[in-house]
């Protein structure tokens, strides 16, 4: 793809300093879009950051840990007004009694009001589902699937109950059991949570006073500057068309749609050559072009060959066709135009083009002369070189009259001029009164839109997208630069 003249610009020097400014607010830009990114995907992404696990199918339970990353759960949920929720932290405590109580050693008389604890708090979580507020009522249903399966009980309320039942315990060991719960069950209550509400009516969002603090403060400093060494260069500059230059930048001071930020860091980046867009800037430019460019060609053709065909239409022709003899003319030098193309054209074509096509028209009048004369009786018995004779005669006799034309038109001659204009203007003339003649004009302009119109069906006809696509390729091959060593492209055929 063709590479843009602005990226081709050469771009001023700046000095050492401010090239190690603008490549530490660019990297510094790079981090911040990294946060903003992280920001945005916090919410439907907490489960993973809270448990650092992936499961790769949903419908089986196999898990994935990533134990290496760090939890950032305690830090961020703060930043987002996020606190555990009351009834699943109340379940866990209550399954932390139970667990902690029946390894010491308590029996299941004894763990009896537990295990009914637990299981009225399991009712209650079914009945009141605390998953709602955090948008999360799949986790719900997952608890119920597993409890359900668990158990072999249709009922999710019957199957914690028949768990935790004295009956089951007595045939599984606890050590079994909580493994389960554990694994299956706990993992999914954890991730519910409460997000305060601000005076607003909107959920608690505490990013901005970090944005703000940390990074915009930064960015509204580099703007300033960019500002102020953009006047320096351009003295006539003013503060707002300095600013409205820097239109770019705008977004990283934007409290909110933050993700347009990645316009301004890549071209940060870009700009103190950190990284390299170019081959993503033209791969998106000819996935642009090639989609666009089939639309554009047929609409500028039609569009072309529909105008001419307007034109052609038009019953103004012996019109326009007499003003452009001289006393027609708009102005003065208009009217010297085509004479001074005369002189200009004349003497080169027929003192020096005509003179050394000679040889050929020798060979063509002699041909045709060789030709009539065999239709003639008795021409068959001519010689051939009385032919070629009789023809070289006549083209000297042509050239030497061309030659002398073509001297004649050079000489600066105030009557040979006025005899050429008035030969000019009554070309223009008879051709304008010929074409007024009955049914010249229309059949005419008939036969030329027709011919548009053919050219036009057989032109939008051929395109299609692979020959898009060639174009494209070819331009690649004629803007691509060529290695020392290597040999050029060939087009495509």
């Amino acid at each position: 793809m063709v590479r843009p003249r602005w990226l081709s610009a050469q771009r001023v020097t700046a000095s050492r300093l401010w090239c190690h400014w603008d490549r530490a607010v660019a990297l510094w830009a790079g981090v911040n879009l990294l946060l903003v990114l992280f920001d945005i995907t916090y919410i439907p992404l907490r489960t993973f950051w809270l448990q650092r696990n992936l499961t790769p199918l949903p419908q089986v339970p196999l898990v994935v840990p990533l134990s290496l990353l760090p939890d950032l759960t305690p830090l961020y949920d703060p930043v987002k007004g996020i606190e555990p929720h009351r009834e699943t932290e109340a379940y866990l405590q209550a399954f932390e009694r139970l667990d902690q109580s029946l390894l010491e050693g308590s029996t299941l008389v004894q763990s009896a009001a537990q295990r009914r604890r637990l299981v009225a708090l399991t009712e209650a979580m079914i009945n009141e589902n605390p998953f709602a507020a955090s948008g999360n009522s799949g986790t719900l249903e997952k608890i119920k699937n597993r409890l359900r399966q668990r158990a072999g009980n249709d009922s999710a309320k019957q199957a914690a109950a028949q768990l935790l039942g004295d009956s089951w315990l007595k045939q599984s060991s606890w050590q079994q059991e909580r493994r389960f719960w554990q694994q299956q069950v706990l993992p999914l209550v954890a991730t519910s949570y409460w997000r305060s509400i601000d005076e607003n009516g909107r959920p608690t969002d505490h990013f901005w006073r970090i944005d703000l603090l940390l990074f915009q403060s930064v960015f509204a400093l580099d703007i300033l500057l960019r500002m102020v060494r953009m006047r320096r260069r351009f003295p006539g500059l003013s503060w707002r068309d300095a600013l409205l230059r820097r239109w770019i930048d705008l977004p990283l001071l934007l409290p909110f749609w933050r993700w347009m930020r990645v316009v301004p860091v890549v071209e940060r980046l870009s700009q103190a050559q950190l990284i390299n867009v170019e081959p993503l800037r033209a791969a998106v430019s000819r996935a642009v072009v090639s989609l666009l460019a089939l639309e554009l060609f047929e609409v500028l053709a039609l569009q072309l060959v529909d105008g001419t065909q307007s034109l052609i239409r038009s019953s103004q022709w012996p019109r326009w066709i007499r003003s452009l003899r001289s006393h027609q003319s708009v102005s003065g030098a208009d009217e010297q135009q085509l004479l001074d193309l005369v002189r200009l054209w004349g003497p080169m074509v027929l003192g020096q083009v005509t003179p050394r096509l000679a040889p050929e028209l020798q060979s063509l009048l002699g041909h045709a002369l060789q030709q009539q004369l065999r239709e003639v009786p008795g021409g068959v018995m001519v010689p051939a070189g009385v032919s070629r004779q009789l023809a070289g005669g006549v083209v000297d006799s042509l050239l030497d009259l061309s030659r002398g034309t073509a001297q004649r038109l050079a000489r600066n001659d105030d009557r040979q001029s006025e005899l050429l204009q008035q030969a000019i203007d009554r070309f223009w003339e008879e051709l304008a009164a010929a074409l007024e003649q009955a049914g010249t004009l229309e059949r005419s302009q008939e036969l030329l839109c027709a011919l548009l119109q053919q050219l036009k069906l057989n032109y939008l006809a051929q395109m299609n997208r692979a020959g898009i696509d060639a174009l494209m390729d070819e331009l690649d091959e004629l803007t691509t630069p060529v290695s020392p060593g290597e040999p050029p492209a060939t087009p495509p055929a």
